[in-house]
């Protein structure tokens, strides 16, 4: 995590601000083209957009927001200027719930220096540093090739692992997890033996995230390598950040998540708390 009075100290230094890379994360699953209004309208100085669900998804896995192939991130890394050096920071207007996945991805291919802004946009805004319209000039750079993601699992070691008794962690609203509403994906409720730990309440009333205290007793007892998924594979990751946050290093995202697994009748299905 990165504080609002951290990022505008960073970006006020030329040294410091030639190393960092802002990336503008809204999205909004009611409208894909709203977060990429709303950043040519307003945005962090600097920042320049990055659309999750063409460019943070897209590849050939289930689910709605299956990962990108590794080399087509890598790819498009570079052409945000991104190079391993460079202290990337992501944001949102939604408390980090989809800049985490850019942050998330980043990890999995070894890109230590990544973080979230605490409290996104609308903290920015609340301290009253400043908003452009302007789009910076980007400098293309070449990113080292990738092999892999890392930290992922599939349906299959997903259904394993509950056979097994891993912790399978839901990152979904509570209702969605009971079966009770599901407006978005074929089949209401959630893998059999999940627990249920909403993404958002990572988070204080402000938006910022809850202190690393709170959040250690949150995650008690999830053990060191859980399984985390949510309804596409993005909210998960805001849960896998809070997570890092307190020592939690080794979680694992299934990334097609509720959206792939309810999608195959052969699958079962729990409902209820």
């Amino acid at each position: 995590m990165i504080s609002v009075a951290e990022l505008a100290a960073r970006l006020d230094d030329p040294a410091l601000a030639a190393a960092t890379a802002v990336c503008d994360v809204r999205f909004y699953l009611a409208d894909h083209e709203q977060g990429r209004r709303e950043y040519g309208q307003a945005h962090i100085p600097g920042a320049v957009y990055v659309d999750l669900h063409t460019q943070l998804a897209g590849g050939p896995g289930g689910g709605r927001h299956p990962l990108p192939p590794v080399d087509a991130f890598v790819r498009l890394l570079g052409t945000l200027g991104i190079s391993p050096a460079t202290y990337v920071v992501a944001y949102d207007s939604a408390g980090g719930g989809t800049a985490a996945r850019l942050w998330w991805m980043l990890r999995s291919i070894g890109h230590g220096q990544a973080a979230v802004l605490d409290g996104g946009l609308p903290a920015w805004e609340r301290a009253g540093y400043p908003l452009t319209s302007e789009v910076p000039p980007v400098e293309p750079v070449t990113y080292p090739p990738v092999e892999r993601w890392s930290g992922i699992v599939d349906a299959g070691a997903v259904a394993e692992g509950a056979a097994l008794g891993a912790t399978i962690v839901d990152s979904r609203a509570p209702e969605r997890f009971r079966g009770e509403v599901e407006t978005i994906d074929k089949q209401a409720g959630h893998i059999p033996g999940a627990i249920n730990l909403y993404h958002a309440e990572n988070l204080a009333a402000d938006g910022t995230h809850r202190p690393v205290s709170e959040l250690a007793e949150r995650f008690t007892g999830v053990g060191d390598s859980p399984i985390v998924y949510c309804g596409s594979g993005v909210t998960a990751c805001h849960n896998l950040l809070a997570m890092s946050l307190v020592g939690i290093s080794r979680a694992r995202l299934y990334p097609g998540s509720w959206s792939e697994w309810s999608s195959d009748p052969e699958r079962p299905i729990a409902t209820g708390d």
